[in-house]
Formats: structure tokens, sequence, C-alpha cells
């Protein structure tokens, strides 16, 4: 655990569920610049509970009185999708920084909303893409903007397991539910299609375009066939670059995600583990220039405290955004909405034609 700096960001923790309990309350408590200032659910059983456990300085049932604390400085949304954009945007309004839980909105126009209010805030805003603070990922994203020479094709892979949940059961603490907490009044499992491509799809995205940069357009097909879906996305990258995406929920083996990377001076064969496991992802780096591989060990693997600990860097002390920003939550966004459509259609889709909702 690192040791804690004097000053550190006063974060509150908007909704007490799963990912609150799995991976963000640890976080602000363990992590270096910031602390675990408060926490705010409707749910009184579930926040009691979490305020027993965790600690923090002051616990709130209501968001908007939350918001009003001089002291608070930034807010952690880890709600329920359908509520990330409003919830982001109040906290703007009442001068916190944000840093939101991924996918950042549901639809296109709700993602763009976001723009205006962030500009007009002046506040930080960050995505929870957090595999962008993966040491091995870093590691592969600092080879391609160095040594690497101009990429030609990215293949990337996001397969959840079968498995998963048996395997993640052993190293996640127990999490606690309540019949009192706030849903989104349309049950998001409801469209499994939709369900999985905001949940898995929004982290393959987003590693795409974290070392290949935009997406210009999709060409999309989705198999749905002995229990499992697969997607299939060819991708055109701005830079000229080749791309291949596979999502395939749920494959009948282990945890299976990673990617590889072509270059003019090198090649990245990389491979990424449950995240639940805090486990750095394998990457090896060939670089022709001295005809070696070579592979970074990152110890630590935490990525959600890493992620925090980024976050509150850029807003103690100016340093650059390392994690997604706006425009990175909105672009994801636009790609998923764009592979939705490409499905339908059966034709290639450009990014910056679509609109709506996934």
């Amino acid at each position: 655990m690192p040791k804690k700096q004097d000053r550190r960001l006063r974060v509150g923790v908007l909704g007490c569920g799963a990912i609150a309990q799995a991976a963000h309350f640890e976080s602000c408590t363990k992590a270096a610049n910031a602390d675990l200032y408060a926490i705010c659910d409707v749910a009184d059983d579930l926040r009691e509970r979490m305020a027993a456990t965790h600690a923090p300085q002051k616990s709130f049932s209501d968001y908007d009185v939350m918001l009003a604390d001089p002291d608070l400085e930034a807010v952690i949304i880890a709600t329920s999708d359908a509520f990330h954009v409003p919830a982001a945007i109040r906290a703007l309004e009442a001068g916190k920084h944000v840093l939101c839980e991924k996918p950042l909105a549901t639809s296109v126009e709700e993602a763009e909303s976001l723009r205006a209010a962030t500009a007009k805030s002046g506040k930080r805003v960050q995505v929870g893409h957090m595999k962008r603070f993966d040491p091995g990922l870093q590691a592969a994203k600092a080879f391609i903007d160095g040594g690497m020479g101009d990429m030609v094709a990215l293949k990337a892979w996001y397969c959840d397991s079968t498995h998963r949940y048996p395997m993640t059961d052993a190293v996640q603490p127990l999490i606690i539910a309540s019949a009192a907490a706030k849903k989104p009044s349309e049950n998001p499992k409801a469209d499994l299609d939709r369900y999985y491509m905001l949940a898995h799809g929004s982290h393959l995205v987003d590693t795409a375009r974290y070392f290949a940069g935009e997406i210009v357009a999709v060409d999309a097909r989705l198999s749905n066939r002995g229990g499992m879906r697969c997607w299939f996305v060819d991708v055109e990258f701005a830079n000229g670059s080749l791309g291949h995406l596979d999502l395939t929920v749920a494959v009948r083996m282990d945890w299976h995600e990673g990617f590889q990377i072509y270059g003019a001076n090198g090649s990245i064969l990389g491979k990424t583990y449950n995240p639940w496991y805090y486990k750095s992802s394998e990457v090896d780096i060939f670089d022709e220039a001295t005809g070696a591989s070579s592979r970074v060990l990152g110890a630590d693997g935490h990525f959600y405290r890493r992620q925090l600990e980024g976050f509150a860097d850029t807003i103690l002390t100016g340093a650059p955004q390392a994690g997604a920003d706006v425009e990175d939550g909105i672009a994801s966004v636009r790609a998923m909405v764009a592979i939705a459509h490409s499905v339908k259609s059966g034709q290639p889709v450009r990014l910056a034609d679509v609109s709506g909702a996934l």
C-alpha cells in the first residue's frame, strides 16, 4: 500500500453497489494522494454497512447534500449506466471534479451533453477505463509512441469466460446488495446484446483507441450461437492501420483477453488477465533495432487505485491526464453505437454519421 501524501484529494463515492465495493472504496483508502471523504447511497441499510466497513468521514443519503459540502473536491460515479451523465452534470455544476465509471453514457447525444458541461465547469472529467493504468498496456503504449514507427495493424480481443464467477468470487470481497437500491427504469440486462457491448465492449473499444487512436469506421458482424455472443469488428483507424476486434461473451475456456500490434520497427503481443486478479498484462515487446524482446513486470497491478491516483494527480499537481477524458468517453460510446448500427445494416458505418442510443 503506497504511503499517504500530505495533500490528498477528498473524494466522495456515489453508489455503494458492486463496483464501489469491489474497486472504489478500497482504491480511495489505499491511494497515496486521495481519501475516502464521503459515500452516498439512497439505500440506508447498504450505506450504513459500507460506512461501518470503510469509515468515510461523512455519509449521505442525498447526493445534492453531499455535493453541497465545501470540503468535498471530487466524486466517483459508481452507479448504473443510466445515471452517469445526470450525476456527472450535477457534480460539475456544484464545482466538483468527476471520475465516472464506464461507459460514459448509453447514447451519443447523452455522452455529448457532457462536453459543454465539462467545458463550462473548468473541472476535470475522467472516464473509468482503468485498463489505461495497466503497467503492461502502458509499456506497450510507450513503445508505440516511441520506437515502433508506423503502426500497420492491431488485433484485440476481449472474451469473457463461463468460469469467471467462481474465479472472481474467490478473490473479490463479499458483495452486499440492498432491496432499497436505486435501479434504472429499464432492466439493463433485458437486452443482452446491448448490455454486453456496454459492459465489455466499452473496454475493448477504449483499449483499441488507446493504442491506435481515432476510429473512423467499423464493419461488424454478430453471431448468437451455442449460448454465446460473438462480435467480429473490422476497424478503420485514422492513422491508416488495419484493425480487428473480437468481443465474445462467454467463451468455454479461461478468461481470454489480449492484443497483437504490428509496427514498422517492432511488434507487441499482450495477454491480459481477469481484472479482479489485479495482475498486470504480460506484454512482450519486440524491438527490431535490438533484435530482442522485453516484458515489464508491472508488480503494481491495482488498476483502480492507480486510476484514482492519476486522476488526483491531474487535480492536485496539474499533471497531464493519463486517463480517458470526456472526448475519449464520447468516442467510445459513438463507436459502440456504430458497431450496433453496422450489425443491423450489414454495412460499414462511419462513426461521424451515427446518432441515438445503443
